[in-house]
This record gives C-alpha cells, sequence and structure tokens, in this order.
C-alpha cells in the first residue's frame, strides 16, 4: 500500500527517492496515480518545461546536460526528462542518458529520469505530462524534456513544452530534415550544435533562409532565433539560456504562456478520456451489444458510424 500524502510531502523535500517513486507510480499506471494527481495538482504550475528535439546525433543530451549547468549556475533546480526508444523485447529503454549526464548525478538540485516510450509514437513517451507535474511539484524550476530523436515525428514535444528548442548540426542533412513537414513550425528558439564544424554558418543561413519563406508575422510576434553552440565545451550555451528566457518573457507579457498551458491540460485530459473510452471499448470485444452492432452492419441495416455512435452513447451513458 502505497502513503501517498507522505510520498508526496517527502517529494516536496526534495528526496530523489521519493520522485522517482512517484514516476514510477506515473509509468506503470498504478492504481493510486489518480490519487497521486489530486494531491499534485495544487503543487504545480511554478516550473518552466523546455522541450529538446532533433534529429539523432545532433548533441541533444550533451546540451541538456550544458543546460542543466548553466541553470545550477544561477541557484535553479532542475529536472531532466530524457525520453529514450523502448526495447521491442523487454520494453526498457535502450538508450540510458543517465549515463552521460552522469557530471550532475551527486547534485541535489538536479534530478535526471530516463523514460521509455513504451511504442508511443512523437518522441515522447505516454507518461511524460504527468512525470513533468510530478517534477513541477517537486520544486524543479527548470524541466528539460528531451525528445528520442526520431525525427520529423517528433513534433509532439511542441504540446508539451512551454518552450521548445529545435537542434540542428552541420553535414547531417539538417537542412533537408529541417524543411520537412512540422519541424519548421514547434521550434521557438533554434541551435545549430556543434558549430567548430565545416558546414556551420551555411546550415545556420540556410534555416534563417528557410524560416523566412511564407513568413507573416505581425510586429511584435516571436521571431525563433538562430543559436550556434559547441555544447560539449559549453560554448553558446549561456546565449541558449538567454533565449529561452526572452521567450518566456514574450510570452508572459503576451499572455501566450497561461494559453500554451491551458491547452496543454485540456491535450492531456482529452487523452486520458480517449484511453479510458478506448479500455471500456476493448472490454466489450464478445459482448453481445457489440457482436449485434456487428450483424447489423453486415446486413446492411446499420452503417458503422451509426453503429460507433450508438456505442458511445450507450458507454457514456452507463448502459
Amino acid at each position: 500500500m502505497v502513503d501517498v500524502p507522505q510520498l508526496v510531502e517527502q517529494a516536496r523535500q526534495g528526496r530523489p527517492r521519493a520522485v522517482a517513486r512517484l514516476i514510477s507510480l506515473v509509468e506503470g499506471a498504478s492504481p493510486e496515480l489518480r490519487e497521486v494527481m489530486a494531491a499534485l495538482a495544487p503543487l504545480t504550475g511554478n516550473a518552466y518545461v523546455v522541450g529538446l528535439t532533433g534529429s539523432p546525433g545532433v548533441g541533444k543530451s550533451t546540451t541538456t546536460s550544458a543546460l542543466v549547468s548553466a541553470y545550477r549556475k544561477t541557484g535553479k533546480r532542475v529536472g531532466v526528462l530524457a525520453v529514450d526508444p523502448s526495447s521491442p523485447f523487454s520494453g526498457g529503454a535502450l538508450l540510458g542518458d543517465r549515463v552521460r549526464m552522469s557530471e550532475h548525478a551527486s547534485d541535489p538540485g538536479v534530478y535526471i529520469r530516463s523514460m521509455a516510450t513504451r511504442g508511443h509514437l512523437g518522441g515522447l513517451a505516454w507518461a511524460a505530462p504527468q512525470a513533468i507535474r510530478v517534477l513541477d511539484a517537486a520544486g524543479c524550476d527548470v524541466v528539460l524534456v528531451e525528445t528520442v530523436g526520431v525525427g520529423q515525428s517528433e513534433v509532439e514535444i511542441a504540446s508539451q513544452a512551454d518552450t521548445s528548442v529545435v537542434l540542428l548540426a552541420p553535414g547531417m542533412g539538417d537542412g533537408i530534415q529541417a524543411a520537412k513537414a512540422g519541424i519548421l513550425e514547434i521550434g521557438d528558439v533554434y541551435v545549430v550544435n556543434k558549430a567548430d564544424r565545416d558546414g556551420a554558418d551555411a546550415t545556420a543561413r540556410e534555416l534563417n533562409h528557410m524560416l523566412g519563406l511564407g513568413e507573416s508575422r505581425a510586429p511584435g510576434d516571436w521571431r525563433p532565433p538562430i543559436v550556434k553552440t559547441v555544447a560539449a565545451r559549453g560554448e553558446g550555451v549561456d546565449e541558449v539560456v538567454e533565449a529561452l528566457e526572452k521567450h518566456r518573457a514574450w510570452m508572459e507579457e503576451r499572455g501566450v504562456l497561461a494559453e500554451r498551458r491551458r491547452a496543454r491540460a485540456a491535450h492531456e485530459v482529452e487523452t486520458i478520456a480517449v484511453t479510458a473510452l478506448r479500455e471500456r471499448i476493448g472490454d466489450l470485444r464478445g459482448d453481445r451489444r457489440l457482436d449485434a452492432l456487428a450483424e447489423r452492419i453486415v446486413s446492411g441495416e446499420m452503417d458503422p458510424y451509426r453503429a460507433a455512435d450508438s456505442l458511445v452513447d450507450g458507454l457514456t451513458n452507463g448502459d
């Protein structure tokens, strides 16, 4: 039996084991999950959530680690969710970003958690929104969410973060990748990492050109900056933090931050509701009601849309 109030209080005190336990309850869809979320609700809304995405090999983990160092210098508590691809055999995470961020392992002001996608598309784990809420309630000032690195399908990070950072690197075909659907729409800050390589300036120019194509921003609208970094040496990282803080200030001034967070909450509610409905429909397999509807479709008496409406109405009305 889990003592949820005690666990939440320990997490508020910054005890890593309590935070880990809460996230494990989230990942495992524990029966106590509803109680956990109810206890955390009044404690959230303070963390600034930054999503980092980009193609594999651009240096997301290195950049994330460098950002942790930069924020810790300012005294901020930092949480990191490093979302790794899942093993198709065990369902576990393959890469283990915590190994690559081991320099922060002994810092009590940093909490790092690797999460497996468990087959969820879009670059994020399905439990990421609730895990972000755990880190927020645990007192993290900044939560960095590093996505899998699966290319243009990673656009889901834009719906989970306050600010989305898109990383590119010279010589990796990122110019072509950036032009693909979605990637140019989600970035609030663009980072050309490994800027000590040949072609970094050309990559930045090409990205700037593509961002300008079809641009229809009104005066005062945010124009995503392009920052060049060598994250492995910490070069340009302070400029990235500066760009992030400018974007946060711009969002707060215009009410965009509150709007994004409302949209995020609405998306989360929708996801939970759809998941619950799908589970209830799954429980009906072999049920005579579903069989009866299927029979009416086969006989031509009813079309599948009308049958689906009938089924949903029955489920929502408790029939």
